[in-house]
C-alpha cells in the first residue's frame, strides 16, 4: 500500500520531506485525530463482555412528533447494539412507511403478515415476528403501509388503545413460558398524532427521545410531552420519558453545541452521554437491508450507537 502521506504531500525536487505534515493532521488536536480518539475510547468502554440484562423486559417506545430526527435509524441501530451485547431484542416497526422492516433486511414486506394484522385481531404478534438474518438475537415484527388503515378500521373499536399493549404482553408471556425472554423490545412510532403512537405509549414502559442538535429541534417536543401525559393519565400511569439522545450532531458547529447544551439543561438525567454525529453510511446502510452497525461496524454512526446502547443497558434497573 503506497504511504498515504504522499497523496496529501507528494515528494518532488525542492521539498522538503517531513513527517510532522501528516503526524499534525493526525494528530489529537485535529479534528480527525480527536474523532479516532474518540472512537477508540467509547470501543474501549463497550468493551467485548455481554451487555447488562434488565431484571424485566424493557418496553422503550422511540418516539418524537417532528419527522426527520432519526427515530427510525436510532430504533434499529440501538436494537442492534444491544442484539451485539447479547440481549434478545424486538423491533416493532409502528410506522406505515415500514422503514425499521427494510433497515433490517426484511424482504417482500408487502408477502408477509405484519403489525396491521396484528392490530386489526387477524395474527397474533408472535405469529408475525421474523428474526433478522445479521444478528441472530434481534427480532422484528415488520410493517408496511396497509398499517395507515388502522385508524379508520378501529375507529369505533373500545379498546383500540389498547390493542398493541394487548397483543404485546400476550407474546412476551408465550416467549417467557418457553424461555426465550426478550429483554428489550424497541417501538419505532412514525411522526403523527394518529392512533399508532398512541398504541406504542400505553404498550410502552418507557419513552426514548431521539432530539436533532439542529434549530426547531424541540419544535413538536411540547405535544410530544402533552400526548405522554395523556397517555399515562388515560392508561398507562407507570409511562415515563427515560432516554433522550442527541443524533445528527456536528460538533463544528456552534448551534449543534448550543441545542445539545439546551437539551441536556431541560433533560439533565434522561439525556445520554453519547451523541451521534452526522455521518454518510448511517444514510446509507438502510439501502442495503442492515443497520449501520452490521453495514459499516467501524464507522464513527456504528461506534456511537453501540456506545449508546451500551449506556442505555447500563441504566437498566
Amino acid at each position: 500500500m503506497s504511504d498515504p502521506r504522499k497523496l496529501v504531500r507528494p515528494d518532488g525536487p525542492g521539498h522538503v520531506s517531513s513527517d510532522n505534515d501528516w503526524d499534525r493532521f493526525v494528530s489529537p488536536d485535529s479534528p480527525l485525530g480527536s474523532a479516532l480518539a474518540e472512537d477508540h475510547k467509547r470501543l474501549a468502554e463497550i468493551g467485548s463482555e455481554q451487555f447488562k440484562k434488565p431484571a424485566h423486559t424493557r418496553i422503550i417506545a422511540v418516539a418524537n412528533q417532528k419527522g426527520g430526527v432519526g427515530k427510525t435509524t436510532t430504533a434499529v441501530n440501538l436494537a442492534a447494539g444491544l442484539a451485539m451485547g447479547g440481549l434478545r431484542v424486538l423491533v416493532i416497526d409502528d410506522d406505515p412507511q415500514g422503514n425499521a422492516t427494510t433497515a433490517l433486511g426484511i424482504e417482500n414486506r408487502d408477502a408477509v403478515p405484519t403489525l396491521y394484522d396484528v392490530l386489526t385481531g387477524k395474527q397474533s404478534l408472535l405469529s408475525i415476528i421474523r428474526p433478522t438474518e445479521a444478528l441472530p438475537s434481534l427480532y422484528v415484527a415488520p410493517s408496511n403501509i396497509s398499517l395507515s388503515l388502522v385508524d379508520v378500521e378501529l375507529a369505533d373499536a373500545d379498546d383500540r388503545r389498547l390493542r398493541l399493549r394487548n397483543s404485546l404482553n400476550e407474546c412476551l408471556s408465550n416467549l417467557q413460558v418457553h424461555g426465550k425472554p426478550m429483554d428489550y423490545v424497541l417501538i419505532d412510532c412514525p411522526p403523527s398524532m394518529s392512533l399508532l403512537p398512541i398504541n406504542a405509549l400505553v404498550a410502552a414502559n418507557e419513552v426514548l427521545i431521539p432530539v436533532q442538535t439542529e434549530y426547531y429541534a424541540l419544535e413538536g417536543l411540547s405535544q410530544l410531552l402533552r400526548t405522554i401525559e395523556a397517555a399515562k393519565s388515560a392508561e398507562n400511569p407507570s409511562l415515563r420519558i427515560s432516554t433522550i439522545l442527541l443524533t445528527m450532531v456536528s460538533k463544528n458547529t456552534n448551534l449543534s453545541a448550543e441545542v445539545a447544551a439546551n437539551v441536556r439543561e431541560y433533560f439533565p438525567h434522561e439525556t445520554l452521554e453519547t451523541e451521534i454525529p452526522r455521518s454518510v453510511r448511517l444514510a446509507e446502510s438502510p439501502s442495503y437491508g442492515e443497520t449501520v452497525i452490521t453495514y459499516e461496524p467501524r464507522s464513527p454512526g456504528a461506534i456511537a450507537y453501540r456506545a449508546a446502547a451500551h449506556e442505555l443497558a447500563e441504566r437498566a434497573h
